[in-house]
């Protein structure tokens, strides 16, 4: 007796009907290539069910964005805040020398334009040098983190909590450094349109000096920090050319002056009777405030290191 023979005429069936269900979608597609693939998902991509889920899908997007956008401008203004971050190369290596170097810099006073409807306004950061960004804060707040726990890093006192303990630190001198600033404005009856957004760029010019004094003073103490004399050295210049640079910017923001006469008029009982104050704020917040906040933020780096070190020993 025989065995049975295998089921072939199945498989061969099924290998045909595959065969074939290829071989015809060329014809399906068009195209004159002999054994090309291109599927079309039984017709899926143009099937008007498919054409009109991807509209209601296109059409959420769009409603979500604009959801986002109106929330965010009940809190800060989307068309401004872009102003700040209208910066070029050749105006923030220009920005970086003027806030490192700012001794024989004139003139300070910010130059103004007047828009499509008639009101003054400012020029952009990359039109004019005096006007402050907020991209320079923004990279320097962010590469002073890093500088500092990549300096801890290299001392062998890297810890994962001391990059939280950094950013906590940082964050929350600019913040009570910004309620500072509101809370004078607000005493001394100072105004500005976009007074928050000045004082909150201005604010992060100061990690441009800090992250000076961390590399030079890692460099030429040769890993020990910013102790000694040649820390403080550095510290000192850059702690005096960043209070020089905001005695001279802040001077329009905190001082404003009038663009007429009839307001000049109006206006100069006042601005007599609290220059002597707001100029006693303006010299406070420059240096003494500055020196206080540069001087904890430089040396965050070992004091987080120590205090890190200290907690894994007690733990």
């Amino acid at each position: 007796m025989r065995s049975p023979p295998p089921p072939a005429p199945q498989q061969h069936q099924q290998s045909a009907a595959y065969g074939g269900m290829y071989s015809s979608q060329p014809g399906q597609g068009g195209g004159s290539g002999g054994g090309s693939f291109a599927p079309n998902f039984g017709g899926f991509m143009n099937d008007q069910t498919a054409q009109m889920g991807f509209q209601i899908g296109k059409s959420a997007v769009m409603a979500g964005q604009e959801y986002v956008d109106q929330s965010l401008n009940r809190y800060v203004s989307i068309p401004a805040l872009k102003h700040y971050f209208n910066v070029s190369n050749t105006y923030v290596l220009s920005k970086l020398a003027l806030v490192l170097f700012p001794w024989r810099h004139k003139p300070w006073s910010r130059q103004q334009r007047l828009s499509p409807d008639g009101r003054e306004g400012f020029l952009a950061p990359r039109d004019d040098l005096n006007s402050p960004d907020m991209y320079i804060p923004v990279m320097a707040f962010v590469t002073y983190i890093l500088l500092s726990t990549l300096l801890a890093g290299l001392r062998g006192a890297f810890h994962p909590e001391l990059l939280g303990l950094t950013a906590t630190t940082a964050f929350a001198v600019v913040i009570f450094e910004i309620l500072g600033l509101k809370l004078g404005c607000y005493l001394l009856s100072i105004s500005n349109e976009s007074q928050l957004l000045d004082l909150v760029a201005y604010s992060g010019y100061k990690f441009v000096g800090i992250i000076v004094t961390l590399v030079v003073s890692e460099i030429l103490n040769r890993g020990t920090g910013t102790g000694g004399w040649v820390g403080w050295t550095i510290f000192t210049y850059t702690f005096l050319a960043n209070a020089f640079f905001l005695l001279r910017s802040l001077k329009y923001v905190l001082l404003p002056e009038p663009s007429s006469d009839s307001v000049r008029s109006a206006t100069h009982t006042v601005a007599r009777s609290q220059r002597n104050r707001r100029t006693q704020f303006l010299f406070l917040y420059s240096y003494i405030v500055q020196f206080v906040f540069m001087w904890v933020l430089s040396r965050q780096d070992s004091i987080s290191a120590v205090g890190v070190r200290g907690k894994v020993k007690g733990g």
